[in-house]
């Protein structure tokens, strides 16, 4: 382990004060996370100042700005604050009995992770796994998650990212509305099932594509669930990740028409800095094994 020189540590209360106020944005916001009063939390940001020798707070009449080694200091703080509540959390609620949790979105859970799941379970039956299915993104620590599966470019702060699978968009659509690859021009012909609420589906229409979506003839689902049922009936083309359809490949329900071949977005399993319970970690190396 290694060994710490408690004798010129900085004072707890000033370091707990300074990473609240960093991250929160503002002494007032620290005061009332903290339950103290923004006073005193900007008594105990200067004092550690002054231990340090260094500013770490720009203060003008307008709020706040943190100098580099200010903004450095907190990411530490933040780190190492967080893995210590990760491993009381743990011992809070039961270590290594309770369920794994996983926020997952629910698109990625029913097409690609439920057909798979099975497969853990007969290698560690005696693991259980508690899915949280979101859309939104979740905050790990907070919410008591052991990890997550997000999608895009695995640039997220305060989560470590591992990368699982590409997402890459390809261009689907069930045998009875065409078969086999098809150029744009075909393409603009046909009817397309999308979401509503999802503007990079169509932006990737305009820029990989080559078609504008106001003229093309586009039916829209409110969920990306809905939208793939959509496609497999023959309703329309439809754009998804390729790793959300291997399923509809095997059975024929759905053919790729075109595919990008980009490796980026992906699907990234997300922890919290520090150390993993054992549950979780046997999951991720099972998930990292079945792509």
């Amino acid at each position: 382990m290694t060994e710490i020189d408690w004798l010129h540590y900085p004072p707890l209360p000033a370091l707990r004060a300074f990473e609240a106020t960093v991250r929160l944005g503002g002494f007032s916001a620290a005061g009332r996370a903290l339950n103290v009063t923004h006073a005193a939390v900007a008594q105990q940001v200067r004092a550690l100042e002054a231990h340090l020798g260094l500013s770490l707070v720009h203060r003008d009449g307008r709020g706040l700005a943190f100098t580099t080694e200010g903004l450095q200091l907190a990411q530490a703080l933040n780190e190492g604050f967080g893995t210590i509540q990760t491993v009381l959390e743990m011992l809070r609620t039961g270590g290594e009995d309770r369920p794994v949790a996983v926020t997952i979105t629910p698109t990625f859970a029913t097409n690609w992770l439920m057909p798979r799941l099975g497969q853990f379970w007969d290698r560690h039956p005696n693991v259980p796994i508690s899915l949280r299915p979101d859309a939104k993104v979740l905050d790990l620590r907070r919410d008591g998650i052991d990890l997550g599966i997000r999608f895009g470019l695995g640039e997220w702060r305060g989560v470590d990212a591992d990368y699982l699978t590409s997402a890459r968009y390809v261009v689907v659509g069930a045998p009875q509305i065409a078969d086999g690859a098809i150029s744009t021009d075909g393409m603009a012909r046909l009817p397309w099932v999308l979401e509503p609420n999802w503007p990079e589906q169509r932006n990737w229409i305009e820029c990989c594509l080559g078609l504008d979506p106001a003229a093309l003839n586009i039916a829209e689902f409110a969920s990306e669930e809905l939208a793939l049922s959509a496609a497999r009936q023959g309703y329309g083309l439809h754009i998804t990740s390729a790793a959300l359809i291997e399923e509809d490949l095997k059975s024929g329900a759905l053919q790729v028409l075109f595919d990008s071949a980009e490796a980026n977005p992906g699907y990234y399993i997300v922890t919290p800095p520090g150390p993993i319970r054992k549950p979780a970690r046997l999951f991720i190396r099972w998930l990292k094994e079945s792509v």
